[in-house]
């Protein structure tokens, strides 16, 4: 059966809570960076304010920021973009009453027939997620070619060999449009590469080797003398793996540093807000966000993604997101942080990667 995307139900505006709502309240920002008083905080939904009596969606949503009312439409801003005399929206009622309206089910998420009581709703390692393996492959073959997806990946891809292979053979076939991690994945998929090994110990035979401690602050320190993560490359002949894939490929990737870094490689992001606004550039466009098995990274990309997209066409079309980690924990943290939205596989990230390879015939 061929995968096909939910269609969006928009709210009918001509209902009377709709039609009776006053237009939403604009104040001015008071000063850079700080918003007024009682401001609207967005969520990962479709949100609507009305203006001169039409309802307008923030194209561009995401969680934690603010709507902002400018040249005829509404822009989503961070406070520490906000400007002395933004018009914000103000207010906190999300039905419509106060020229609010969060659209939280316009992709029938609840219209599905489930039970108000039933047992294991929520996602543990007691979950059978083999249709979830079978849907991802669908999924993946149609944003292939119609949408664009974002990987956000934790270190641990990459110390095995068959991850990274899997992986590698993932970018090659047009199935990552953008990867986003840390450091330590990239210096450790290039220690794979040029030394065979990840923090000193064979990813292979997972053996560690004599000095082998030493092997990814020599990679760090190699790199930086090539001046670039794809001079490293072109310079050592290096070939396959995560790193080298997405560079052969031109495929984007964006690593933000944290303080524990070593080195750090030099593509590293060391300030974090510019980091954050480098991931935003990437997710803004993203329509399937795949994390796995890095917590931090996978609720920062969370927050910043919204439940859809609106295409250049108009059209609203769901985003699908997914965390796959061994530890209940992290792939529950995202709702619990407020990504709703967000699907979790419990297992480990080798299994789930070359998995989704096989399912590709890959």
């Amino acid at each position: 059966m061929a995968f096909a995307l939910r269609t969006y139900t928009a709210p009918d505006f001509s209902e009377p809570r709709f039609v009776n709502a006053p237009d939403v309240t604009l104040m001015p920002c008071p000063c850079d960076h700080a918003a007024p008083e009682h401001f609207h905080a967005m969520s990962i939904f479709p949100e609507y304010f009305k203006v001169n009596g039409q309802w307008l969606m923030a194209e561009e949503s995401r969680m934690d920021c603010v709507a902002v009312y400018e040249n005829g439409r509404f822009a989503v801003k961070e406070f520490r973009h906000l400007k002395k005399g933004d018009l914000v929206v103000v207010n906190r009622s999300e039905d419509a009453s106060e020229g609010i309206y969060v659209h939280a089910d316009g992709f029938n998420e609840t219209a599905n027939g489930r039970e108000l009581f039933a047992f294991r709703q929520n996602r543990s390692r007691e979950t059978g997620f083999s249709r979830d393996y079978s849907e991802i492959s669908e999924l993946l073959r149609y944003e292939r070619e119609h949408g664009k997806i974002v990987w956000v990946a934790g270190p641990a891809l990459s110390f095995d060999a068959g991850a990274r292979e899997a992986f590698g053979k993932l970018v090659e076939a047009g199935y990552v449009h953008c990867l986003m991690a840390g450091n330590a994945l990239a210096t450790h998929d290039l220690e794979g590469a040029w030394l065979h090994t990840a923090l000193g110990q064979d990813i292979s035979t997972l053996e560690n080797m004599p000095g082998g401690h030493h092997n990814h602050l020599d990679t760090i320190n190699r790199v930086r003398q090539c001046g670039s993560i794809p001079a490293f490359i072109e310079q050592e002949k290096l070939e396959g793996g995560i790193i080298c894939s997405c560079v052969k490929k031109g495929v984007p990737f964006v690593l933000c540093g944290s303080i524990r870094d070593d080195g750090p490689l030099p593509e590293v992001i060391g300030n974090v807000y510019e980091a954050q606004d480098a991931m935003r550039a990437q997710v803004r466009s993203a329509t399937t966000v795949i994390c796995l098995a890095t917590m931090l990274h996978s609720i920062a990309v969370g927050n910043m993604t919204p439940s859809f997209r609106v295409l250049p066409d108009g059209t609203v079309r769901q985003v699908y997101f997914y965390c796959v980690d061994v530890a209940e924990f992290t792939v529950n943290k995202l709702s619990d942080r407020g990504s709703l939205a967000a699907k979790g596989i419990v297992t480990n990230v080798q299994d789930f990667v070359t998995g989704v390879a096989r399912n590709l015939g890959l």
